[in-house]
């Protein structure tokens, strides 16, 4: 994997003037990872790793003049093109992920609140990220400019991933049909969340699973249906997942390509002894009932796996990295350190690996560089 990784983000190109390359520009990406991984948030967290860690560092990288200051590494991450970043990472992702055909590929967006710039006069900044459910990795992201812009920025992302054969799910932002086409056109599937962005439609399917559940006779309705239990904290949840193949109540359904089915989740839960009930409703792709309960559930780990864990465990809320590209490229560094401390295989929590990786060279050494 060293050879990989040092290979994938190679190819950057360097924004910096010939006279002012005292330190190579890779030595420079291989390090802020390195420390990412080690519990670094900040530039002179970083030079502080750098210093620390010189030796064990020079194993892997020349570093000929030494660590860099922390403000040069802030120079140079902030200059970075943050779309040549991307196309490295979403390489090295490629060639190490195993995504295979049924995977469920979830796209959501997350804002860093402290990346704005009020001297800069700029917002903070909107990622979108794809997350591979089962394979456990961050597939790519791309900026928007705010959370509304998600439309815009969930094509170009899709663009950039290889999804033949994956289920892509996505909150109702998601659900417009130049975004189901560009899934199908990828030859993917899709589960889309219907909301009332989409008022018209959510009012036939609503309609249609409160008719077609009451009749009690499933098979006049094309109805699937399947049933999960689960326990614990006090808690009891049941969800019940349905699906359709019946459109014909649907408004414009042949403007949706590749539409098979309408969906339905419902939530109950009983906890102190009173008892909610949630439903959410899909359009999808699928024609089967249980990869569509797997999806619409698999859905939730781009929070709990990947925003929870930058949030929590990578402290990028709280972040004060905000001038030039450089949340960004810091927000593609800590997904990258995600995806590297994911494939480590002990049963270690990320905050835990983080940790452990601050201390211990040859644990590092085997998140970082092992084959």
């Amino acid at each position: 994997m060293a050879a990989s990784l040092k290979e994938c983000f190679s190819s950057i190109e360097d924004p910096r003037v010939e006279r002012n390359k005292k330190h190579q520009l890779l030595d420079i990406i291989i390090l802020t990872i390195c420390a990412a991984i080690s519990n670094a948030d900040g530039w002179e967290a970083i030079e502080q790793f750098g210093e620390e860690k010189l030796d064990w560092l020079r194993k892997w990288i020349p570093l000929e003049n030494g660590i860099p200051s922390h403000d040069c590494i802030a120079r140079v991450i902030s200059r970075i093109l943050p779309d040549q970043l991307t196309e490295c990472f979403i390489a090295w992702t490629q060639s190490v992920a195993q995504i295979t055909d049924g995977e469920v590929v979830a796209i959501d967006g997350k804002t860093a609140r402290h990346s704005y710039n009020r001297k800069g006069k700029l917002g903070a900044i909107h990622m979108v990220s794809a997350w591979a459910n089962r394979a456990g990795m961050s597939l790519g992201q791309v900026k928007t400019d705010a959370k509304s812009n998600e439309i815009t920025a969930i094509p170009k992302l899709l663009d950039l991933l290889e999804i033949k054969g994956c289920i892509v799910t996505l909150d109702a932002m998601g659900c417009q049909t130049d975004i189901a086409e560009k899934i199908i056109e990828k030859q993917a599937n899709y589960v889309l969340a219907v909301k009332d962005n989409q008022a018209l439609l959510h009012e036939a399917i609503t309609d249609y699973f409160e008719q077609a559940i009451a009749t009690k006779k499933p098979e006049l309705c094309q109805l699937q249906s399947c049933e999960e239990t689960n326990a614990g904290h006090g808690r009891i949840e049941v969800r019940r997942c349905y699906l359709s193949n019946c459109l014909d109540t649907l408004p414009d359904a042949a403007r949706w390509k590749g539409l098979k089915s309408i969906g339905m989740v419902e939530s109950e839960r009983i906890m102190d002894g009173k008892t909610s009930l949630e439903r959410r409703y899909y359009i999808c792709s699928l024609t089967d009932v249980k990869p569509f309960a797997n999806a619409a559930r698999a859905h939730w780990g781009v929070e709990n796996s990947l925003h929870w864990v930058l949030d929590v465990t990578f402290k990028e809320d709280d972040s004060r990295i905000r001038t030039g590209c450089a949340p960004e490229n810091f927000n593609i560094i800590r997904q990258l350190s995600i995806n590297l401390l994911k494939k480590e295989p002990s049963k270690l929590s990320i905050k835990r690996k983080r940790f452990k990786a601050s201390l211990s060279d040859k644990f590092r050494e085997d998140v970082i560089f092992a084959a």
